[in-house]
């Protein structure tokens, strides 16, 4: 190892007069945006102070202004524990749910303390959420929040970070007292248009892109090389003390809280310490708790001028020692709560209507549109739901659109927007045949719906052998989309009885498809014959027809041939079928090549019969019993229940069904695209069930 250079007194007092300067210079420049000097004369002090540190590595300062320019290589990121829980909030989804969180406050506080009650709204930035540690006023570690208990050591990347400051008080000559020790919460995040240039730029050369400003934000941070995180166009907003002591060991804020504390107090500390805080936050006292509601309801218009993404806003009790006393429920503080409410909207062009044939042989519009970023992801289709719906709203092709993504998840076509027309849209109709197969499409009197009729319509078999072989169906492993499309294609597949019988001699020719796969797959047809009556009865993809339906119509008939036979009458006389449902399942067994597709079933080995265990009047034990009491909520799409029968599945064993998660909720339904309640309910430990686990609960709680 080399021998450190010797110093003289005069070189070690002008290094910290630089790095004193430069960390003013630099706070004045990303933290307040007020510059004092030219971008020249920050320069000259910069590389005057990098080049009398290179010369006399004994400087060397880990703290160093410098340092921001990275270059450290990790191996690994290191597991931290948080010395104070780092903690998620409940979410209040609309005004009612904001207003039931503050009648939930004033009855946990008593009288005297419900006059003291106020408020702080701030932005809940959509960023990286970040754990800064600092003793003697020095940073020495910054984390990532993880799972709240324990995050990843990302020091030598925030490090890089210009806003974060490396020494507090960032001005020395301050009266502030320096904190022994503290711990402060931020976000890391990136503006948009900073996140589109790079993401742009990325793309010309063939590198990596970022889904949204999140996932970069997230993404920079957690790169081996610090070097590579400096470079990346990365700012910081810190909003919270979660712990502080100052040079006399006295608690400044954390589990001893002073009377007189508050949380608004807390942001201007950390703003007079140095730390960028947001300027959007507001205070509210209780008594103005209607201007309050007012000012964050509106907070989608504060989105649309702020130059970075939200993702809602934040309420929280201001008194530090009410907060302490209103304590948690659950991992969430009762005295805060994040609100969310609504979408956000942006304008694009329709440039085609296309349509798509279900399972059942509904035919869905749906938008082809110019891709636009809405919440940083880029959406370029959307649902127009039926005929109706773009006739009512008047949408015609090459209009401008309102498009939003409903609960930040699903893209919907709000509306046009007429106003942009020249003059070239175009109204649109919903083509007279399918498509697909030709056949002339049919719209029911009184239906919103349009149909094509044709079983054997390409597009509709494939749906159909899609959703038969599906786990909630007849749970044929192996046997997915593909093999669907492909066997239809080929013409192995013409009636749902035909995946009974393929052609394996044929198969087995295809790319592919060896002698071990065709054996696994035969296995798995062969071993589907006996799944009984009530999958094959949810297999048939009988409207209105799913695996909640199917079990209460198959616990009051022996087997698919009685149902075959039943009347509307007896059908609607099932609690919880009722008449629609009822008429859809004798429409659909009226017909005769209906009957004989069930017949064609039986002849090659398929189980019809219903077990003694579904029928009415069993005495085993039932699942029901455990659905009592629990409350559960549904997102994302299932594999074949629709919501609402899924809802009635458990409401009709004594569950309850719910909208939002929340600590109370004792179950999450979870199918394709869950969005953001499957984020939740993980955050909140709440249990996940898939369809096939709900429809089984009798051994999910054992």
């Amino acid at each position: 190892m080399a021998e450190s250079i010797p110093f003289p007194v005069d070189v070690q007092k002008r290094v910290e007069i630089l790095r004193q300067q430069i960390r003013h210079h630099q706070y004045r420049y990303y933290v307040l945006d007020e510059p004092e000097i030219n971008d020249t004369a920050f320069d000259s002090l910069f590389q005057e102070l990098q080049s009398l540190e290179a010369h006399y590595p004994a400087l060397h300062d880990p703290n160093s202004p410098t340092v921001r320019v990275g270059g450290v290589v990790a191996d690994r990121f290191e597991k931290v524990r948080h010395p104070v829980p780092v903690l998620s909030l409940a979410n209040a989804s609309g005004e009612e749910e904001l207003r039931a969180w503050r009648e939930r406050l004033l009855r946990l506080l008593p009288e005297q303390e419900q006059a003291r009650l106020g408020y702080v709204v701030e932005p809940k930035f959509d960023g990286l959420t970040v754990v800064l540690h600092y003793e003697d006023g020095r940073f020495v570690l910054g984390t990532t929040r993880g799972d709240g208990e324990t995050g990843e050591n990302i020091t030598p990347n925030l490090s890089t970070l210009p806003q974060l400051p490396l020494q507090i008080p960032v001005d020395p000559h301050s009266n502030l007292v320096q904190p022994t020790s503290l711990i402060v919460r931020g976000e890391a995040y990136v503006e948009r248009s900073a996140f589109e240039a790079f993401n742009q730029a990325q793309a010309q050369q063939g590198e990596r892109t970022y889904a949204n400003p999140r996932n970069f934000a997230a993404g920079s941070l957690r790169l081996l090389n610090s070097g590579i995180s400096a470079m990346r166009p990365l700012k910081l907003w810190t909003y919270e003390v979660l712990h502080a002591i100052n040079s006399s060991e006295t608690a400044i804020t954390g589990h001893i809280r002073s009377p007189e504390g508050s949380h608004w107090q807390q942001q201007q500390l950390l703003r007079a310490y140095g730390f960028p805080v947001c300027d959007e936050a507001r205070r509210f006292p209780d008594s103005e708790w209607e201007e309050l509601i007012q000012f964050i309801t509106n907070w989608h218009e504060l989105r649309a001028h702020l130059p970075y993404e939200l993702d809602g806003m934040v309420v929280k009790v201001d008194l530090l020692a009410q907060q302490e006393r209103l304590g948690f429920t659950g991992k969430d503080p009762r005295w805060a709560v994040a609100f969310k409410s609504g979408g956000v909207e942006a304008a694009t062009k329709l440039l085609d209507i296309v349509v798509k044939v279900g399972r059942t042989g509904v035919v869905t519009p749906n938008a082809v549109l110019e891709p636009v970023i809405i919440s940083g992801v880029t959406v370029q289709a959307a649902t127009l739901h039926n005929a109706d719906y773009i006739e009512e709203l008047d949408i015609r092709l090459g209009d401008r659109v309102l498009v939003t993504r409903a609960g930040d998840v699903i893209p919907k076509v709000i509306r046009p927007l007429p106003e942009l027309r020249d003059g070239r849209e175009q109204p649109w109709q919903m083509p007279r045949a399918c498509l697909s197969c030709g056949e002339m499409l049919e719209r029911p009197l009184g239906e919103a719906a349009t149909y094509c009729v044709n079983n054997a319509c390409p597009d509709q078999l494939v749906r159909k052998v899609e959703y038969f072989v599906s786990r909630g169906a007849m749970d044929i492993v192996g046997f997915g989309e593909k093999q669907a499309e492909l066997f239809v294609e080929e013409g192995y597949i013409h009636t749902l009885a035909d995946i009974y019988r393929l052609p394996w001699a044929q198969i087995v020719e295809i790319d592919g498809y060896g002698d071990k796969r065709i054996a696994n797959l035969r296995q798995a047809v062969e071993e589907s014959k006996s799944r009984g009556a009530m999958r094959l009865f949810i297999a048939l993809g009988i409207r209105h027809v799913g695996a909640g339906i199917a079990e209460l119509v198959m616990a009051h008939f022996a087997n698919l041939y009685e149902l075959m036979d039943a009347d509307v009458d007896i059908l609607s006389a099932i609690d919880g079928v009722g008449p629609t449902i009822a008429e859809a399942i004798v429409a659909y067994f009226t017909l005769d090549p209906n009957r004989a597709l069930v017949q064609t079933f039986e002849d090659l080995g398929v189980d019809l019969v219903t077990p003694d265990s579904l029928l009415a009047g069993t005495t085993n034990p039932s699942p029901a019993a455990w659905f009592a009491g629990k409350t559960f909520v549904i997102t994302g799409t299932l594999p074949t229940l629709s919501r609402n029968e899924a809802k009635a599945y458990i409401e009709a064993r004594g569950g309850k069904v719910t909208g939002s998660v929340s600590s109370k909720t004792d179950f999450l339904l979870a199918g394709e695209k869950a969005g953001s309640k499957l984020v939740k309910a993980q955050k909140l430990g709440v249990p996940v069930l898939a369809e096939d686990e709900l429809l089984h609960s009798s051994t999910v709680g054992h």
